[in-house]
């Protein structure tokens, strides 16, 4: 590790030519002087033109040709529709290669993209914040078998703003604009500008991974981030797991008191569910969380009373204002037996009770935290991505029984810390686990 400070800025002498595109976005190889030597370049359209998305069996036959005769890593992105749609599904797939350009894939009539997951099964596929997109693209057959992360990569080379648009600015001079991302990606046909939006976020992708890796290596961190690559290719390969009763995620459940109470927010989360499954439609455009907390505190039992509460005010929520007092009466008739039972705690409490419950483990959480804090600081790291605040609380609250910085990096391996991880921190947490004298 070098004791140079990460990156955080374009370099003010960048060569002539360093980045992709000029002004007029010539190609690669044709770029000329700096046009901005006073900011950023605007990235308003990729190099090649916006494609037309791929939308038959045909087309994405010659694109696996394409691409398969590509060379180097794979840029991937995919755009879902959240807050608008119930599934997590991708409604458009962005992918870029040396050789073989760029390309937007419209998944619907497609179905699967498993011949193309084949084309490139070899090659390193550079996404930004993989974990977002992992689940919708596994959905269509594509899964990575190595991977570089320029979101997790910035993290861990110390960078402020690892958002796509902040690190292209800093790394590579050129600016995006990311007002399409909460855009309903599921409509049909998607505009033009949209497309462009889309294409962008894989133009310079190959280009931003290679500055974060010599930043990395430069800083001694590269294989920290062979690791963390490593996880993340692992954990995108399982199914995902179905959450045990997720109404209890409903925002504002904290207010209810009661196990009957309780039961009215899942009755009315079950009922939303059920609705916005039928419509393909994000539940909290059914019927707002707010709402549905609003009636398990007040328990209305006729319409006229329920569309008094907040958020029961739009036509199309009024309309269905019959299932929401059906689904009330329904936790209202519930035997005692049937009502929700809190289920047993799974690790230790909220931080904020310890210090009532076991001061002296309250006591070591303190030391603990501290120490990761400063490690983190020394190297330049989110504490988060130097070890998991839930791992931490885990080893203080329950430390093993014969405290050694060999049984402290196994309990830390155990809850899934990498080598890097567990080498950095294991024996300073060992310390910070012992009583002071």
């Amino acid at each position: 590790m070098t004791d140079e400070p990460p990156l955080r800025r374009r370099a003010a002498q960048r060569q002539a030519g360093d980045g992709p595109h000029s002004r007029q976005l010539p190609a690669p190889e044709n770029v000329g002087p700096d046009p901005t030597p006073g900011g950023p370049v605007p990235l308003t359209a990729p190099r090649d033109g916006t494609p037309t998305p791929v939308a038959t069996p045909h087309e994405l036959a010659e694109v696996v040709a394409r691409f398969a005769a590509g060379t180097g890593p794979v840029a991937v992105d995919a755009e879902r529709a959240s807050g608008y749609r119930y599934t997590q599904r991708a409604y458009l797939v962005q992918l870029r290669r040396a050789g073989a350009g760029t390309v937007l894939i419209d998944p619907l009539p497609l179905g699967d993209l498993r011949t193309l997951d084949e084309a490139i099964a070899d090659a390193e596929w550079v996404l930004h914040a993989a974990s977002q997109d992992l689940p919708c693209l596994a959905d269509l057959g594509l899964r990575p078998r190595r991977l570089f992360d320029t979101e997790l990569a910035a993290r861990l080379a110390g960078f402020e703003r690892v958002g796509l648009a902040a690190l292209t600015e800093q790394l590579l001079g050129y600016t995006l604009e990311k007002h399409h991302s909460a855009a309903d990606w599921s409509s049909r046909p998607l505009p033009e500008s949209w497309l462009t939006y889309a294409a962008l976020d894989v133009e310079l992708l190959a280009d931003l991974r290679d500055k974060l890796a010599a930043e990395l290596a430069a800083q001694g961190k590269d294989q920290w981030a062979a690791e963390e690559f490593a996880a993340l290719v692992a954990w995108g390969a399982q199914p995902p797991r179905p959450r045990p009763d997720p109404w209890r995620r409903t925002s504002g459940i904290h207010r209810i008191r009661g196990a009957r109470a309780q039961a009215r927010v899942r009755a009315m989360w079950y009922a939303r569910d059920e609705i916005a499954s039928r419509r393909d439609s994000a539940p909290g455009r059914v019927l707002p969380d707010a709402a549905i907390i609003a009636a398990a505190e007040l328990d209305p039992k006729d319409e006229r009373t329920l569309l008094t509460l907040p958020g029961f005010g739009g036509r199309s929520v009024r309309r269905l204002a019959r299932t929401w007092i059906d689904a009330l009466a329904e936790a209202r008739a519930l035997a005692d037996d049937a009502l929700p039972v809190n289920p047993p705690l799974d690790g230790p409490p909220p931080p904020h009770r310890w210090a009532e419950r076991d001061p002296i483990a309250a006591a070591r959480l303190a030391r603990c935290r501290e120490v990761v804090t400063t490690t983190a600081g020394a190297y330049t790291l989110p504490p988060e991505n130097l070890i998991t605040p839930d791992s931490v609380r885990r080893l203080a609250w329950t430390p093993p029984e014969e405290i050694s910085p060999e049984t402290v990096s196994a309990t830390l391996r155990g809850y899934g810390a990498r080598a890097w991880q567990v080498g950095l921190i294991g024996e300073k947490l060992a310390g910070a686990l012992r009583d002071p004298e």
